[in-house]
């Protein structure tokens, strides 16, 4: 039964449905006209007490991530079980997914299940064979109701209805999430795979049927453009350049040179060939011909890049093992001990200092470039070299006073943090008046940490030391190594691009630094990346990167108030130009947008789109009436309007 407010005049309209899920396997909706019907699964391996469940969740497990024409496949594996997953859409508003489940060993658990979290305000109904509806329960109801056996579900919401076909009658479950891991905290429906005694060889498999409707949203957006109050300066997208393939990254590096504006360059310090051994005096050695290959690379990557006149930071991964104290890993998880990476060795830090400053030293004088800033890579968790925040405190005093001793202009980036969520690590160098003068600039990346309250602490905290704000590695998924194919899905180009937005219009950085404009996290496919064997030629993600890329030089961030939810937005501007760049995310439906705000001199806009099918096309001119401007913003797609 769909309630009234699901209704409100408006049809239910049941186009042809796109599924979409992560590459590990848990749905998250199925679009209809561009708008996202939230469908929220996961596959729980449940203990008999209820008291722990492994779930499937992002950089939970090791997935693989496939797409074969309309289907898209995740294998992982849960505990002792191997899993696969098939989805595909099946037709109008329906979509298809099928769980096969393969036991490697004996284990005693409640059972595996498919789980469903529930939208708040949401009733489920449980409907038998015939139709007939034999339960039903509102998501806000007892959190641990009994089971009832049911061959269909329709979940129902104010904006939408949600049906699953289930492959036999099965016991539902409706239970709030109680595992110790509180990953599947709130309401959900469990459906079993394969319940109690699981026995090695077991095998199970499970087809479930969505049939998706809703009322969609094409309510015009309205954006307010606030000229009038200009923010930090936005200097363009940049990118990082760390060289890890010697065969793929210089078709991909020379591809995105040469065809977008790259504002701002990251690229490595091998330090670890760079000195090997402390008796090692590294600068005789290069002038002596032996520079180490990667260093010799490294070095003129950040040359290219400053001859291009972008700044360049200069980052350490890694460090020669007598700088350290004990084993740094590989920077793919923690050690023997729990931890990640090795603490600089104190004892030897007056000749770490040296050792860098040499190689900037080295880089400014052999090859012309003076590093803008440099740090140690993600050193909050220890990718690969970790400290506290007190100990990143001292090195921005220490360094930093070693560099202008040496006539070195660099200072050192405050954080570059693995993550917004670490931000704490800042503070004590944030709060020590002493460290300010080595701090060129904040640094986080973007990987993990997008609500906005932990956003505007870094704003806050580059606010406070009236400092620019950089995203030093700008992504949505870190582990997306593991399952390439994702890149070149539309659903992370899209959501890549959003989270773009946001940063921009919560936390004003001076740039967002893509990782990587290299064959690493591509944004090219084919030329035998990731063993695709195709031409080289550029993804949406690409486009997306390129459109954003094209902003104007010399403008400031203004704000820009959308009135509708499914839009991301930022806009740029310089008054005393006349120049203003007004990129839109729409999440949703087509619809028409009114933009307001705008000077009574800007009389056109340009107008670019990409999406899945538009490559940064270029539109109509949109005219410009009273300070006003109308246009439409396509299904799920990305639209730049910028001044003539």
């Amino acid at each position: 039964m769909v309630t009234g407010a699901l209704l409100l005049g408006v049809s239910l309209l049941e186009a042809h449905a796109q599924v979409e899920i992560t590459p590990w396997g848990n749905l998250t909706g199925i679009r209809q006209e561009g708008q996202l019907l939230e469908v929220n699964s996961s596959l729980q391996l449940v203990t008999n007490d209820w008291a722990h469940a492994t779930v499937t969740g992002r950089e939970r497990q090791r997935p693989r991530y496939t797409r074969q024409g309309a289907q898209q496949l995740i294998t992982t594996r849960l505990d002792s079980l191997n899993l696969t997953e098939t989805v595909a859409d099946a037709g109008a508003g329906k979509a298809t997914l099928t769980v096969n489940a393969a036991a490697r060993a004996d284990r005693e658990v409640l059972g595996l299940f498919f789980a469903l979290a529930l939208l708040p305000q949401s009733t489920v109904e449980l409907l038998d064979a015939q139709g007939k509806v034999v339960g039903r329960r509102p998501a806000s109801g007892p959190p641990n109701a009994a089971p009832v056996l049911a061959s269909r579900l329709r979940i129902v919401a104010p904006t939408q209805r949600v049906e699953v076909s289930l492959p036999e009658p099965t016991a539902v479950l409706l239970k709030n999430g109680e595992g110790k891991d509180k990953v599947n905290l709130g309401p959900h429906l469990y459906l079993p795979i394969l319940a109690g005694h699981v026995a090695k060889g077991q095998t199970a498999q499970k087809t479930y049927t969505f049939t998706a409707a809703a009322t969609i949203d094409r309510v015009p957006i309205h954006l307010t453009l606030h000229t009038a109050q200009p923010g930090r300066a936005f200097a363009g997208f940049g990118g990082n350049f760390r060289l890890q393939n010697p065969t793929g990254d210089p078709q991909v590096i020379d591809y995105c040179l040469q065809n977008m504006r790259v504002a701002y360059g990251r690229v490595e310090m091998p330090w670890q060939f760079w000195q090997p051994t402390q008796a090692q005096d590294p600068t005789a050695a290069a002038q002596q011909g032996q520079l180490h290959p990667h260093v010799r690379e490294s070095l003129e990557m950040a040359q290219r890049l400053g001859k291009l006149g972008m700044p360049v930071i200069v980052t350490a991964w890694s460090a020669p093992r007598w700088a350290v104290v004990g084993e740094q890993g590989n920077g793919t998880g923690p050690g023997p001990d729990g931890r990640w990476g090795a603490p600089l060795n104190k004892a030897n830090m007056a000749a770490s200092y040296k050792s860098i400053a040499d190689y900037l030293v080295y880089l400014k004088e052999q090859y012309g470039l003076e590093a803008a800033m440099f740090s140690f890579n993600e050193s909050d968790l220890g990718i690969n070299i970790r400290q506290t925040g007190q100990e990143h405190d001292e090195l921005i005093k220490g360094l930093g006073a070693y560099f202008a001793s040496r006539g070195l202009k660099t200072k050192l980036l405050l954080g570059d943090n693995s993550d917004a969520t670490s931000y704490e690590f800042i503070y004590p160098a944030l709060r020590d008046p002493a460290a300010r003068p080595y701090i060129g600039a904040v640094s986080f990346h973007s990987w993990r940490g997008w609500d906005t309250e932990t956003l505007q602490k870094w704003a806050a905290a580059a606010k406070e030391i009236n400092l620019p704000l950089l995203v030093g590695e700008g992504s949505i998924d870190a582990q997306a190594w593991g399952y390439p194919q994702v890149f070149e899905e539309p659903t992370y180009a899209q959501e890549e691009i959003s989270l773009y937005m946001r940063l921009l219009a919560i936390c004003q950085p001076l740039s967002i630094l893509q990782w990587q404009l290299t064959s690493d996290y591509s944004p090219l496919a084919g030329g035998g990346i990731f063993g695709n064997p195709a031409p080289l030629h550029p993804t949406q993600r690409f486009w997306n990167l390129k459109q954003l890329a094209a902003t104007p030089k010399d403008v400031a961030f203004m704000p820009l108030t959308p009135d509708r939810p499914n839009v991301t937005c930022a806009a740029m501007g310089n008054a005393a130009n006349g120049v203003y760049a007004v990129h839109v995310v729409n999440n949703g439906a087509t619809r028409q947008v009114i933009l307001t705000g705008l000077p009574d001199q800007v009389k056109t806009l340009r107008s670019y789109v990409t999406d899945q099918k538009n490559k940064m096309k270029e539109g109509p001119r949109v005219p410009v009436a009273k300070g006003q401007a109308r246009f439409t913003a396509l299904a799920t797609s990305y639209t730049t309007l910028s001044s003539e």
